[in-house]
Protein backbone atom coordinates (compact mmCIF):
# COMPACT_ATOMS: atom_id res chain seq x y z
CA UNK A 1 0.00 0.00 0.00
CA UNK A 2 3.10 2.59 0.55
CA UNK A 3 4.53 1.87 -2.53
CA UNK A 4 1.08 2.49 -3.86
CA UNK A 5 0.57 6.09 -2.51
CA UNK A 6 4.36 7.07 -3.42
CA UNK A 7 3.52 6.09 -7.04
CA UNK A 8 0.52 8.06 -7.08
CA UNK A 9 1.86 11.41 -5.25
CA UNK A 10 3.86 12.52 -8.32
CA UNK A 11 1.22 12.31 -10.71
CA UNK A 12 -1.03 13.76 -8.33
CA UNK A 13 1.60 16.84 -8.14
CA UNK A 14 1.70 17.45 -11.72
CA UNK A 15 -1.55 18.27 -12.11
CA UNK A 16 -4.77 16.90 -13.66
CA UNK A 17 -8.48 18.24 -15.09
CA UNK A 18 -9.18 18.68 -10.92
CA UNK A 19 -6.97 21.63 -11.01
CA UNK A 20 -8.25 24.41 -9.42
CA UNK A 21 -9.02 27.67 -11.70
CA UNK A 22 -7.57 30.83 -11.78
CA UNK A 23 -7.88 33.43 -9.06
CA UNK A 24 -11.07 35.14 -9.83
CA UNK A 25 -11.45 37.90 -7.20
CA UNK A 26 -13.98 40.52 -7.51
CA UNK A 27 -12.55 43.97 -7.87
CA UNK A 28 -14.39 47.30 -6.56
CA UNK A 29 -13.03 48.85 -10.10
CA UNK A 30 -11.64 48.37 -12.94
CA UNK A 31 -8.45 50.15 -11.73
CA UNK A 32 -8.28 48.32 -8.54
CA UNK A 33 -8.13 45.29 -10.48
CA UNK A 34 -5.33 47.32 -12.74
CA UNK A 35 -3.32 48.12 -10.20
CA UNK A 36 -3.12 45.08 -8.83
CA UNK A 37 -1.97 43.55 -11.88
CA UNK A 38 0.10 45.83 -13.17
CA UNK A 39 1.83 47.59 -10.53
CA UNK A 40 1.91 44.63 -7.82
CA UNK A 41 2.03 41.61 -10.01
CA UNK A 42 4.24 43.56 -12.88
CA UNK A 43 2.15 42.17 -15.77
CA UNK A 44 2.81 44.32 -18.91
CA UNK A 45 0.17 46.68 -19.30
CA UNK A 46 -1.88 45.05 -22.37
CA UNK A 47 -1.60 41.71 -20.38
CA UNK A 48 -2.76 43.46 -16.93
CA UNK A 49 -5.77 45.49 -19.16
CA UNK A 50 -7.13 41.65 -20.41
CA UNK A 51 -6.24 40.46 -17.09
CA UNK A 52 -9.33 42.47 -15.64
CA UNK A 53 -11.30 42.65 -18.57
CA UNK A 54 -11.63 38.60 -18.99
CA UNK A 55 -10.85 37.11 -15.49
CA UNK A 56 -12.26 39.24 -12.57
CA UNK A 57 -15.51 40.28 -11.58
CA UNK A 58 -15.36 44.08 -11.15
CA UNK A 59 -17.81 45.97 -9.72
CA UNK A 60 -21.28 44.32 -9.60
CA UNK A 61 -20.51 43.06 -13.22
CA UNK A 62 -20.07 39.48 -13.77
CA UNK A 63 -16.54 37.99 -14.89
CA UNK A 64 -15.77 38.88 -18.70
CA UNK A 65 -18.75 41.42 -19.01
CA UNK A 66 -16.98 44.80 -18.86
CA UNK A 67 -15.06 45.45 -22.22
CA UNK A 68 -18.24 43.97 -23.70
CA UNK A 69 -18.10 41.86 -26.66
CA UNK A 70 -15.51 43.81 -29.23
CA UNK A 71 -12.96 45.97 -29.72
CA UNK A 72 -14.55 49.48 -29.86
CA UNK A 73 -16.45 48.49 -26.82
CA UNK A 74 -13.42 47.27 -24.61
CA UNK A 75 -11.54 50.52 -25.74
CA UNK A 76 -14.79 52.01 -24.46
CA UNK A 77 -14.94 50.97 -21.20
CA UNK A 78 -10.96 50.90 -20.11
CA UNK A 79 -10.65 54.40 -21.57
CA UNK A 80 -13.82 55.13 -19.21
CA UNK A 81 -12.24 53.80 -16.42
CA UNK A 82 -8.57 53.88 -16.15
CA UNK A 83 -6.46 56.90 -15.03
CA UNK A 84 -4.41 58.28 -17.56
CA UNK A 85 -6.18 57.14 -20.10
CA UNK A 86 -5.58 59.94 -22.13
CA UNK A 87 -1.69 59.29 -21.51
CA UNK A 88 -0.61 59.08 -25.22
CA UNK A 89 1.48 55.64 -23.93
CA UNK A 90 -1.38 54.08 -22.28
CA UNK A 91 -3.85 54.83 -25.07
CA UNK A 92 -1.32 52.59 -27.17
CA UNK A 93 -1.77 50.00 -24.72
CA UNK A 94 -5.14 49.88 -24.14
CA UNK A 95 -5.29 49.92 -28.41
CA UNK A 96 -3.35 46.88 -28.13
CA UNK A 97 -4.94 45.01 -25.56
CA UNK A 98 -8.42 45.76 -26.59
CA UNK A 99 -7.34 44.52 -30.27
CA UNK A 100 -6.80 41.29 -29.01
CA UNK A 101 -9.30 40.96 -26.05
CA UNK A 102 -12.15 39.64 -28.73
CA UNK A 103 -10.36 37.08 -29.16
CA UNK A 104 -8.38 36.11 -25.97
CA UNK A 105 -11.83 36.13 -24.27
CA UNK A 106 -13.34 33.39 -26.38
CA UNK A 107 -16.24 36.06 -27.70
CA UNK A 108 -14.75 36.19 -31.52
Amino acid sequence: MLRLVLISWPLAACGSSSTPPPDHDPYATYQDCYDDHHTMEMFPTPKAIEICCIDHPIGSAAMNVVCGATTQTCQTYVTAYMVDAADSMLAADITTACTAYPHDSGRN
